[in-house]
């Protein structure tokens, strides 16, 4: 792949009917046999002819998606040069050797560091100052050794700091293992369990709650009580509801484990004293349908979030004796302001806010309620709670980014109100944030409703307004989660080639609150997609770019997005790159043995019912691909990802091939080693991806020119 030297390909792939033969001057994709698989609900028939391609080990799926892998490594073989140009590119941005800014907990000082040349992060510690000598408590590049993926999450301290838990995933179906580590001797123990979700200790030193999923649905439905060293674990408690996920932790206090259950719309807290950490979970307000509330503490008070009184949840705080009885208000519900997060400390607590779709941080005094909003220089920008692991302290760490002003590290002084900036991601090679210029635009819904848009660009010499360039357009819009501005080193290669980036803030997402969330799920989903080509219609017809200039991405539930959008309107966009798209929509959530399946009923609807059945059918990317022209497209997936099972976009791209009327390029990329939901696990394979990904969008666009301008 490194090679720019040109080379003749002859595919010869035969899988059944399929047959792939392509050279150097004509190159022909692979065709999927079809083979019939009907489905019938409520009277209707979904014809399947790619349901053979869910045979994940079945020797034919395994050549077609080789077929198509050789496929598009020939027709990219141009894009060679150009691939490894951005590649050094985003390389020479990044400082290989870098150390995170180091946190204080439980008289250690914690950090992570990269070294050039390794692939993963080192996680450290210092005893006491940062003078000390350092202590390597996990080397992710020594996990790494014999894999081709490694995730490693969870990774927490006991409070005498002689022993770390950790989880680890081998092949990106995002599995995991737990493992637990003696810091004094460097070994692994024997205590083991698998498909951990989440990982906390007791105040015993010796005592570890951990969540579990069901191997099957990937649920996480159980909570364990394990005690080093012993042979068996003890149950404390499983949720029976299929809608509900279950998760625990140890609060900032370390008073308490707690564990919450949650649906899409439902959720139930319960406790258990750290120190006694035997006892049975207490629930601290029981459970109602259509209530959610999170909790956290501090003194002889529990603090919670719920949402009772309105749908962008208020602040009560109760206390411990009773939690579910005295309700006292300390921020109430406010129709223009989303209470997203709540943060204790000793003597104060910091809420996380949204207002006008832009994150906000407000510190309040515990004793004397008095609260002050931590001011930010940008109108539009990413802030977010970072490092606060001491709970009796008064500085509170946040992180602050934008398109234009690179992953910040800040300590902000609650008596003081001074900020500290600890660290800035360095951005090697001259990076100059006056040269860019970020904008928020809005435009109109078909009902009426403005939809946020925000973009960013490199500025020319006298340029107000940046005519006609060629933009790639995000969009994702479910779950209700905000799709924030961001900085990447890596996106700068778009920009300095005269691109811009945008991202349509569409309902579904969480950017203005609940309401912009219901207002894109369930029965009102297909407000997501008409948001997307409303955005992409007001950036064309405002002169910033123009339809064979404009590519479209997602991934995910974004990628649903992209598919619903190419069959409403193909004549939008030039090029479309979806990621590990969820288009299967009908025939993955009419199978509940599907990991995920059951939860998600509440985000898309239950398709056993005829009316939720019928709207679903209605823009399922699968069910409505069409016989007319479609843009050029990029599909990628996983073959071990969990969350879009692979077959979706292979199905997808297969009924593609075969209904579209045009002779635009389809390309369809499975990372058969293993990799998740998120890609490859190392940051340089991810370096190499982002450059395919970028020269094929570049080359879409015509921007095929090989160095920065201008």
């Amino acid at each position: 792949m490194r090679s720019s030297t040109p080379r003749v390909f002859l595919l010869m792939v035969a899988i059944g009917s399929i047959v792939a033969p392509a050279s150097a001057l004509e190159l022909k994709p692979p065709v999927a046999d079809k083979r019939p698989h009907p489905t019938v609900t409520h009277g209707d028939t979904l014809r399947d002819d790619y349901f053979w391609l869910r045979e994940k080990t079945n020797p034919e799926v395994v050549r077609y998606l080789e077929a198509e892998n050789a496929y598009v490594d020939a027709v990219m073989e141009p894009t060679k040069a150009l691939q490894e140009t951005l590649y050094e590119e985003m390389l020479g941005r990044i400082k290989e050797t870098d150390e995170e800014v180091p946190y204080r907990e439980g008289g250690y000082y914690y950090y992570s560091r990269t070294e050039e040349g390794k692939q993963y992060v080192i996680y450290a510690r210092k005893r006491g100052s940062l003078d000390a000598p350092e202590q390597v408590i996990l080397d992710v590049n020594q996990l790494a050794v014999g894999h081709a993926f490694i995730g490693v999450t969870d990774l927490t301290v006991s409070d005498d700091g002689n022993f770390l838990a950790f989880s680890t995933d081998t092949t990106g179906f995002r599995q995991y293992d737990l493992h637990v580590k003696d810091m004094r001797t460097g070994k692994i123990l024997p205590d083991h369990a698998e498909r951990v979700t989440t990982i906390d200790w007791a105040a015993d030193n010796r005592t570890l709650f951990y969540t579990q999923e069901d191997p099957s649905s990937k649920r996480w439905y159980r909570l364990y009580r394990h005690v080093l060293g012993a042979d068996a674990d003890e149950l404390v408690y499983e949720e029976k509801d299929e809608l509900f996920d279950i998760w625990a932790w140890r609060s900032r206090s370390r008073a308490y484990i707690f564990v919450a259950a949650a649906s899409s719309t439902t959720s139930e807290m319960w406790f258990i004293p750290a120190d006694r950490c035997t006892e049975a979970p207490t629930s601290i307000a029981g459970r109602r349908d259509g209530r959610e509330y999170y909790v956290d503490h501090s003194g002889d008070r529990f603090y919670l979030r719920i949402n009772d009184t309105g749908r962008n949840f208020r602040l009560v705080s109760a206390p411990v004796s009773a939690p579910g009885d005295v309700w006292k208000e300390l921020a109430p519900h406010r129709d223009d302001v989303m209470l997203e997060d709540i943060d204790c400390f000793a003597g104060h607590y910091v809420l996380e806010e949204r207002e006008k779709g832009v994150p906000s941080l407000r510190v309040v005094d515990i004793v004397s309620g008095k609260s002050e909003r931590i001011d930010m220089p940008e109108p539009v920008y990413q802030v977010y709670s970072s490092d606060n692991h001491e709970f009796d302290t008064t500085v509170f760490r946040f992180g602050y980014e934008s398109f234009i002003t690179p992953e910040s590290t800040y300590d902000y002084d609650v008596k003081t109100r001074k900020r500290t900036l600890l660290k800035q991601m360095p951005v090697l090679g001259g990076y100059d944030p006056k040269r860019y210029r970020s904008e928020r635009l809005y435009a109109t819904a078909t009902d009426g409703t403005r939809i946020p848009i925000s973009i960013v660009y490199r500025v020319d010499a006298g340029e107000k307004h940046p005519h006609g360039r060629p933009m790639l357009l995000m969009g994702y819009g479910s779950y209700g989660i905000s799709m924030d501005v961001s900085f990447s080193s890596n996106r700068l290669s778009l920009l300095d080639r005269g691109m811009i980036y945008g991202i349509a803030h569409v309902r579904g997402g969480g950017e203005l609150g609940k309401r912009w969330h219901e207002e894109g799920r369930l029965m009102a989903k297909r407000n997501t997609f008409t948001d997307y080509i409303a955005c992409a219609e007001y950036l064309v017809g405002q002169g910033y770019t123009a339809k064979e200039q404009l590519a479209a991405t997602g991934g995910s539930a974004g990628g649903l997005l992209m598919g619903a959008v190419v069959n409403l309107r193909p004549d939008l966009f030039k090029a479309v790159f979806a990621v590990v798209p969820f288009v299967d929509v009908m025939n993955t959530m009419l199978d509940a043995s599907l990991p995920l399946t059951t939860q998600e009923y509440l985000e898309w609807g239950d398709p056993n019912q005829k009316a939720a059945y019928d709207y679903m059918r209605s823009y399922s990317p699968y069910d409505n691909v069409d016989h007319k022209a479609y843009p050029t497209m990029l599909v990628r997936t996983s073959l071990n990802d969990s969350q879009v099972m692979y077959w979706e976009p292979a199905k997808w791209v297969a009924k593609l091939r075969a209904n579209k009327t045009d002779d635009h390029m389809l390309l369809f990329k499975t990372k058969l080693d293993p990799g998740g939901h998120g890609g490859a696990s190392g940051r340089y394979d991810r370096l190499h991806d982002t450059a395919f990904d970028y020269a094929f969008i570049l080359t879409q666009l015509g921007v095929v020119h090989a160095g920065a301008t201008p």
